[in-house]
């Protein structure tokens, strides 16, 4: 059995906790591209269950970053080397499968399944080439608590209270999910909500112990098991485990209401002037700019969350639009790039 690497020092934690920061957003764009190439109307059900993960993971994003600002880390996002170059593998993991920007379809939801695949129950803690992201969130735990017991705690959490994204700065059902972190108990529960989110609660359960996002009426199910309800078009319900499968009501998935999206679009591959082009490189701008207003969010401006919230509706409609624009080979349609565009004046 692998012993995993360790974190023992608080350089080593906060390098960790800005690379959860990296890794919960490396999801973010491949979710996008699934999500918005869903023509409108179509799949109402499988739309509704990304839609929530992709939620959720901006939610983790600020989680993590509440950590590290807690820890006296600052979050860098605003950064080119923040946006991977899809396909690309998790950071941190073992590279082991790549993540491309791509349509919905079988094969991408399988991927997404992977991503959030439950660890072993016998699964050591690895900081490096995590098998599963679980594994990863352990590590900064052991790598918490190690600290707080040898250098201590106060010295562990130095960083300045008002970096904090708190409940009430946010609305909605997204609220109540929000943890902020000045000592080693938020902190272990701000990364239990993560876990939980994505593996379902201990790591046993397909619940994650939350009210449905969309669906108050319901229990939410873990992002592993969200994904495995579309490639079986079928539901969990109460009594179901992750052995049986999910045996709740069956919902339709049709493969072939999507936007023929070509995968991992590049504004290299279009000429420079043209109308495609042109269309990614403001989509990549929008994009950037929210990265940037989410940066100085992050980072004690509080302020500009409206900013970041409104930022996320135009790269919404930009989206839309490029899932629409064929891309010039008589098959596919453009889609979104997320490359890294510096600020405008």
């Amino acid at each position: 059995m692998r012993t995993g690497a360790t974190i023992r020092t608080l350089e080593s934690l906060r390098l960790h906790l800005q690379g959860a920061i990296k890794l919960e957003h490396c999801t973010i764009p491949p979710y996008f591209c699934a999500l918005y190439s869903i023509k409108a109307g179509g799949n109402t059900e499988s739309a509704s269950v990304i839609k929530s993960v992709l939620v959720e993971e901006m939610l983790h994003i600020v989680l993590a970053a509440n950590v590290l600002n807690a820890i006296g880390g600052a979050p860098e996002i605003d950064d080119p080397s923040f946006l991977a170059k899809y396909p690309t593998a998790l950071p941190f993991s073992d590279k082991s499968f790549s993540v491309p920007l791509a349509r919905f379809s079988p094969s991408t939801i399988e991927v997404f399944r992977r991503i959030e695949r439950p660890e072993e129950g016998d699964a050591p803690p690895e900081a490096d080439g995590f098998e599963t992201i679980g594994q990863f969130y352990r590590a900064i735990e052991e790598g918490l608590e190690y600290l707080c017991s040898t250098i201590g705690e106060d010295q562990v959490f130095s960083g300045d209270p008002d970096r904090q994204i708190t409940a009430d700065m946010l609305g909605g059902v997204t609220a109540e999910r929000i943890v902020a972190v000045y000592d080693l108990k938020s902190a272990l529960r701000a990364i239990d909500e993560i876990e939980e989110e994505g593996e379902g609660l201990k790591h046993a359960e397909v619940w994650d112990g939350e009210r449905d996002m969309y669906h108050p009426e319901r229990d939410e199910v873990a992002h592993y098991f969200r994904f495995t309800e579309i490639a079986a078009g079928r539901s969990y319900r109460q009594g179901d485990t992750p052995q049986s499968g999910p045996n709740g009501e069956a919902f339709e998935v049709d493969w072939e209401a999507v936007h023929p999206m070509r995968e991992n679009p590049r504004t290299e591959d279009y000429e420079e002037g043209s109308p495609i082009r042109i269309k990614m490189e403001e989509f990549n701008l929008a994009y950037s700019d929210l990265l940037r207003a989410l940066h100085k969010t992050l980072n004690g401006e509080t302020g500009m969350l409206d900013r970041a919230f409104s930022g996320m509706f135009q790269v919404r409609d930009l989206a839309r639009q490029l899932m629409q624009t064929p891309s010039g080979d008589g098959v596919t349609t453009a889609g979104p790039s997320f490359e890294y565009v510096a600020p405008t004046e």
